[in-house]
């Protein structure tokens, strides 16, 4: 059977993955909107939170986040060549992510009540039992979330986009249904929607629609591709970096911060990765292929171009987003969240963190272009190995700050973290290939960069000169969100055109895209 059955259009694939990002990150808010109104941020939703760290930890150790970037380009090859033969390595890709996940999950389950004080070294005897209990319950999702990702795989290289795209919409609705509807006391429904959802969304759609297109699977341990395959997979699964443990360390160490920071860490997280997801990530994704493809054709001036062209534009856009996002984050986090055991204190204690986390945003944004430029050369192991030294770095400093200034600690850690992830990238970047790709991007960023001070203040003062506090708290948040962007947007596009007017049409083209 022909291997591309069903193909669409780039722009078409785009816009599916453009929009399954949006609607993942708003499912992913409407979730924790649901935690936050039945929980607050108590002790109850952080072992909830907490409750991810092994699983996680599990799955970034695969590499489960990096399987397309790994086995398509293999297997298109192989494909091309020789049908059968592709149909045999993938088999055995399969079978072996199978028996890794297994294993290691397995073990973490037979192990959880020694791993759960490594997870939360703050929790108390009687909060780890309680861990130790929803770490068993959602350790059995990863079972599914790796040989689902072998599928999608698959899925990507026949150009069927729509199933994967659905991937984390059902994984999350799950997650919701769980918590809503099944019979259990506190946080037990969300853990069995956990397991739900990757069992319907990250494998059981992407096995079905692989089935339907001519799934070849055989039992099958040995290929002469695995090799070559782990070698360029080890470095990925070896480095974990800040990057995969960014998330994890807001947990860990959110537990030696007091009750509830680690929900309000994760409550502030969730918002500031929205700009992350929809601009950083998608840049990051959009570029990479045209990366590889200029660097193939030995095109080095035209991937240095193409590199320039992604970090400036996206640093362009996502700078102003942030700061604007930082001065409303207050009205931010009072719509999404408060409500029901999520009070208006939980809102004041939340904004900080909002805001710290916000400033890394950008960091993010040239963390995922240039990481993907590395990988389009071939090189996963130095954004590994510098992840991975930074995280080593970080550990006893969070352990410094977690206890001494408790959640804010903990943030201007991750900052601190990020921050020096991309000095190194960058650094590295700069001695071995030069700073061509770089040229021009630092100055237009600070233009930006000083051009939304103004606007900012604008916008904080209008969200507290404006009076609406009469009416209910969810509708006068969304009022103060709305006009504080009102304000901002025409006063920043207005000192643009006139300081530095170069930027402001790449910027509009980019918004429009």
């Amino acid at each position: 059977m022909k291997l591309f059955t069903k193909s669409q259009h780039l722009t078409a694939a785009a816009v599916i993955m453009g929009v399954s990002i949006l609607l993942s990150r708003i499912m992913g808010l409407v979730r924790d909107k649901v935690i936050s109104w039945q929980f607050g941020a108590a002790a109850e939703a952080d072992l909830y939170f907490t409750a991810f760290v092994v699983p996680d930890f599990i799955n970034y150790l695969l590499a489960g986040g990096y399987v397309s970037i790994t086995l398509i380009p293999l297997l298109a090859r192989r494909f091309e060549e020789d049908e059968p033969d592709a149909w045999r390595f993938f088999s055995t890709v399969y079978c072996w992510t199978w028996i890794a996940i297994t294993v290691l999950a397995g073990m973490a389950w037979l192990f959880a009540p020694w791993l759960a004080p490594v997870s939360a070294p703050g929790f108390d005897g009687q909060q780890l039992e309680r861990l130790t209990y929803f770490l068993r319950i959602i350790l059995p999702a990863q079972i599914f979330f790796l040989p689902g990702a072998c599928l999608s795989a698959l899925l990507y290289l026949r150009r069927q986009f729509f199933i994967p795209a659905l991937t984390p919409l059902v994984y999350n609705g799950a997650i919701i249904l769980g918590g809503l509807l099944l019979p259990f006391d506190g946080m037990e429904g969300f853990c069995w929607g956990v397991v739900a959802g990757a069992a319907l969304g990250a494998f059981l759609l992407p096995w079905l629609v692989a089935r339907r297109g001519g799934l070849r699977l055989e039992a099958r341990l040995r290929h002469p591709l695995m090799r070559r395959f782990l070698i360029v997979a080890l470095p990925l699964m070896l480095g974990q970096s800040v990057v995969m443990l960014n998330e994890q360390f807001v947990r860990i160490f959110g537990s030696l911060a007091g009750e509830g920071a680690v929900s309000l860490l994760s409550y502030a997280r969730r918002i500031a990765q929205v700009p992350v997801g929809i601009v950083a990530q998608a840049a990051g994704v959009a570029s990479y292929p045209f990366l590889a493809k200029l660097l193939a054709q030995g095109d080095r001036e035209g991937f240095d171009s193409t590199l320039r062209a992604a970090l400036q534009g996206s640093l362009v856009l996502i700078i102003p987003l942030s700061a604007w996002m930082m001065a409303a984050a207050g009205p931010t986090l009072g719509f999404i969240f408060q409500g029901g055991r999520f009070g208006a204190e939980h809102t004041l204690a939340s904004t900080p963190l909002l805001q710290i986390m916000l400033l890394a945003v950008p960091l993010w944004t040239i963390q995922q272009i240039v990481g993907r430029a590395f990988y389009a050369h071939g090189d996963t192991l130095t954004p590994a190995l510098s992840g991975t030294a930074v995280t080593l770095a970080s550990i006893p400093l969070f352990f410094w700050a977690a206890p001494r200034f408790g959640a804010a600690g903990v943030a201007w850690m991750t900052f601190a973290g990020v921050l020096a992830y991309a000095v190194l990238i960058l650094g590295i970047w700069s001695r071995r290939l030069g700073g061509a790709a770089f040229a021009g991007v630092g100055r237009a960023s600070l233009k930006s960069l000083l051009l939304t001070v103004f606007p900012c203040l604008c916008a904080w003062q209008s969200i507290f000169l404006l009076d609406v506090s009469a009416l209910p708290s969810a509708l006068e948040a969304l009022v103060r969100l709305a006009v504080s962007l009102a304000v901002f947007v025409p006063v920043y596009c207005v000192l643009l055109r006139c300081f530095a007017p170069e930027l402001l049409a790449p910027l509009v083209q980019r918004i429009w895209k």
